[in-house]
């Protein structure tokens, strides 16, 4: 009988669909397993079913042993996971990609409007007894249409924001990607950018590319200082893309208008100082956490076991890079 470990406590319907198959299936806790149980979760397991916060590298895959088919991750990101020494070994990794995309694009133009109309500021503001009298200069914030949307990584969530924001909202979309896709570029009226010019002339700046060592600092403190000091930056893809020390300092400094952030360099630490600005939005990596999405990663993660189990391939197969 199959053995599966799953990390950590995931949606039902995920669950359901593996003991279904009269498989042998453990859980993890719902908060964040410790290394410990972790590595003796995986013994002897043909499966695991794998979350981001776990890092899946050479130590776990041995302490699984030779019987390890598959790492089913689940997430779109796969960083937390040595895909070299799986596919060393001939374990299949897999992911959950497509499925997040209308729920990490609708987060990200929520984050836009947040950080633009100051909702957050002003929800705090008010709940503090602030609020005195209406004022022609109270918490004045900044206007949407007709500004300027850079877009950094034009893949499925990017694309979907753009498409979003231009459609619903009458902005200019510019982009910066590895690879220009003039094919979008004509659907959606978008421009190409090369990213310090896409950094001087947004009005927003929303980061949607993978996180790669090429990308990890992408935005530092100089290309920060590219900015307009009206502008703002989202972040919905990997923290790590963003130098967070440098970002206080130019938020303290004022010298961008603010940034809206659901993923962090350290996660789930903050840098020191971040979570003291006002022009901040925060929120706990819950750019895909709506019911229905979570249920369909559940449910993409266990087929990509069920197939793997069953001498199938998996439908979303992760290859080493």
């Amino acid at each position: 009988m199959p053995k599966i470990f799953i990390t950590r406590q995931i949606p039902e319907k995920g669950i359901s669909l593996l003991k279904d198959k009269g498989w042998d299936v453990s859980v993890g806790p719902e908060d964040k397993i410790s290394r410990e149980d972790l590595l003796e979760g995986v013994k002897g397991v043909d499966a695991i079913l794998s979350v981001l916060t776990e890092k899946i590298d050479k130590e776990v895959i041995e302490a699984a042993g030779k019987q390890l088919k598959i790492i089913a991750n689940y997430a779109v990101g796969y960083n937390n996971i040595d895909v070299a020494e799986a596919q060393r070994r001939e374990i299949i990794v897999t992911n959950t990609p497509g499925v997040l995309t209308d729920s990490v694009a609708e987060h990200t133009i929520a984050f836009l409007f947040s950080i633009a109309e100051r909702i957050v500021e002003a929800d705090k503001f008010i709940r503090a007894g602030k609020y005195k009298a209406w004022g022609p200069k109270l918490l004045l914030g900044a206007d949407i249409k007709g500004k300027t949307l850079g877009i950094i990584g034009l893949g499925r969530i990017g694309s979907a924001v753009a498409q979003r924001m231009q459609d619903g909202f009458d902005v200019k979309i510019v982009y910066y990607d590895l690879k220009r896709n003039k094919e979008l570029e004509e659907k959606f009226g978008m421009e190409y950018r090369e990213l310090d010019d896409l950094l001087k002339e947004s009005d927003f700046v929303s980061l949607h590319t993978v996180l790669t060592e090429k990308t990890r600092h992408l935005i530092n403190a100089e290309k920060l200082e590219l900015m307009k000091p009206t502008a703002y930056l989202i972040n919905t893809s990997r923290g790590p893309i963003i130098d967070e020390t440098a970002l206080v300092e130019v938020l303290k400094g004022k010298k961008i208008a603010g940034a809206a952030l659901d993923v962090f360099e350290k996660e789930p630490e903050l840098m020191p100082g971040l979570s003291e600005l006002e022009n901040v939005v925060l929120t706990p990596h819950i750019a895909s956490a709506t019911l229905g999405t979570r249920d369909k990663m559940a449910e993409m993660a266990a087929n990509n076991i069920i197939a793997a189990l069953e001498g199938q391939t998996p439908p979303n197969l992760v290859e080493a890079k």
